[in-house]
This record gives C-alpha cells, sequence and structure tokens, in this order.
C-alpha cells in the first residue's frame, strides 16, 4: 500500500510516535498511510513475554498497541484525538513472534468524541487481536 501522506506529514506523525518515551520502547513505526487505514510495526522484544511456558506477549502490550494504532490512526486523518475514553479489545490468538503489525481504520471523527478500530496480526498474518477505541477529541 502506498502513503497518502506528503513527506512533511509523514514526518510530522513519525515524530508524534516519538513523543512518549513509552511509545519509544515499544519502537513503533509506520508500515504505511493512507486515507482508509494506518499500518504500525511494533519489533519483537523479549521483555514483552508474561508467558514463558509458550513465549506468549503480554495482553496489555497487546493492548497497548491496539489503543495506540487507534490514536494515531486518527492523527494521520486530521481528528483532534488527544486521550483514550474506551478502550474495547478481544484477544483471538497469542502473539509468540514478531514483528506485529496493527492496521487501524476510522470508524467516526466527531466533535467531541472520535472512534477507531485496529487489528493486529503477527508475522504470518494471522489475526492476534483487534478492538476499537474512542478518544475524546
Amino acid at each position: 500500500m502506498s502513503d497518502d501522506l506528503t513527506h512533511a506529514e509523514r514526518e510530522s506523525l513519525e515524530q508524534m510516535l516519538q513523543i512518549a518515551p513509552f511509545h519509544r520502547w515499544l519502537g513503533l513505526t509506520i508500515r504505511s498511510c493512507s486515507s482508509e487505514q494506518l499500518k504500525l510495526e511494533m519489533p519483537w522484544r523479549d521483555e514483552i513475554v508474561s508467558n514463558p511456558m509458550i513465549g506468549s506477549a503480554h495482553g496489555g502490550v497487546i493492548a497497548s498497541l491496539i489503543d495506540l494504532t487507534g490514536l494515531y490512526t486518527l492523527l494521520s486523518q486530521g481528528a483532534a484525538a488527544k486521550a483514550t475514553a474506551d478502550l474495547r479489545v478481544d484477544y483471538h490468538r497469542p502473539a509468540t513472534s514478531g514483528p506485529l503489525v496493527a492496521t487501524g481504520q476510522v470508524v467516526k471523527i466527531g466533535k467531541q468524541i472520535c472512534v477507531a478500530e485496529a487489528r493486529v496480526a503477527g508475522p504470518d498474518g494471522k489475526l492476534i487481536a483487534s478492538g476499537r477505541g474512542a478518544y475524546i477529541c
């Protein structure tokens, strides 16, 4: 998928991804961005493993990836999203390797609340988790 962003818009979004130390620690990068969706990639880190028996990632990290993908999807479309008001996550299978790719889509950009959906897939393309976030705009 090609980017619909100008070089300056992409650079601005990449800078926003680096603002918070937690976002930097996750290692999020933009894979692609269009008017339909944003794809973020998160590299695998041993520190995210919470079940050493199967080597699976902690659900909170996956939820954070869904939350941030929703937020940055809205920001990439010009919404003034500021904070998460509500987040719903469904886990479909354990994440046991990476990189993890999160795809976000805008559901609605409103005056006070904006909504986005996100899906997280493993390196094999299989769905790991999906969710929806509502954000204060």
